[in-house]
């Protein structure tokens, strides 16, 4: 029985990478829709069957936006976007403001395949959004998990992340920045921030691969401006959000 294994064998593992390089391309990724960000993520786009981290404070930066395009393409409306894989679904857990729907749409988001998640108030409301996006992670079922989190913690990240492992779908957990102190299971974190012009930041803090010393300063496709008036129109299914969406004192998240 071989016991023992040469350096060039160990690197080969598809679990090993150099410091100064990116591992193996993977066919497990999602291009992200920015070609200078797929260019530094490992595998050139966002990875599927794992976590990653997206560290902001507050809402509203371009945090969805930078995601949009990934989301339309799992879940998105064919006849506005073409070709693409399009046909799955996505799941939003406890965003922090009900989604505004006419913008999805607008992006080219089927809202039959996006599905929202909203805990119940209370002192357990934190931990059951982290336990909703587990289980969605580890059923298989959706292409796309999103959960925003303010109190997950390393173990709670570290359960996300080996869900996430066999679900084959992008997972994505929204932080607050103060979390990047954090030592965390997830492989990828990127830190945003807003830029001149609409733009949005991007500094990649923790990739499999050499560390990217500069950010990104990438230009977001804004959905069209809205007001915070009465729309006919809110996710199907989701009472929560139609409700939020007849109310002008509420913010919701485009």
């Amino acid at each position: 029985m071989k016991t023992s294994n040469t350096l060039s064998e160990v690197l080969a593992r598809p679990d090993v990478w150099r410091g100064d390089c990116f591992p193996e391309a993977s066919s497990l990724t999602q291009p992200s829709g920015y070609a200078a960000l797929d260019a530094e993520l490992p595998g050139g786009g966002w990875p599927r069957g794992t976590l990653t981290e997206l560290l902001v404070d507050g809402a509203g930066l371009g945090e969805v936006s930078l995601l949009l395009p990934a989301l339309c393409s799992i879940c998105g409306n064919g006849d506005k976007l073409g070709k693409g894989d399009g046909g799955g679904w996505s799941l939003l857990v406890a965003p922090p403001y009900p989604p505004h729907a006419p913008a999805w749409a607008a992006a080219g988001v089927d809202l039959a395949r996006l599905v929202v998640v909203t805990p119940a108030a209370g002192r357990r409301a934190a931990a059951d959004a982290l336990w909703a996006m587990e289980q969605a992670l580890a059923s298989a079922a959706p292409r796309a998990v999103l959960g925003w989190s303010a109190t997950a913690d390393a173990r709670a990240v570290r359960r996300l992340q080996v869900a996430a492992g066999g679900s084959g779908a992008l997972a994505f957990l929204l932080r607050p920045l103060r979390a990047a102190a954090e030592a965390t299971a997830a492989p990828l974190r990127l830190q945003l921030s807003a830029a001149p012009q609409g733009r949005l930041g991007v500094q990649l803090i923790k990739r499999r691969g050499p560390p990217l010393a500069k950010p990104l300063w990438l230009t977001l496709p804004r959905p069209q401006a809205f007001h915070w008036r009465d729309h006919a129109t809110a996710l199907a299914g989701a009472p929560s959000a139609a409700t939020a969406a007849r109310s002008p004192s509420r913010p919701a998240l485009a």
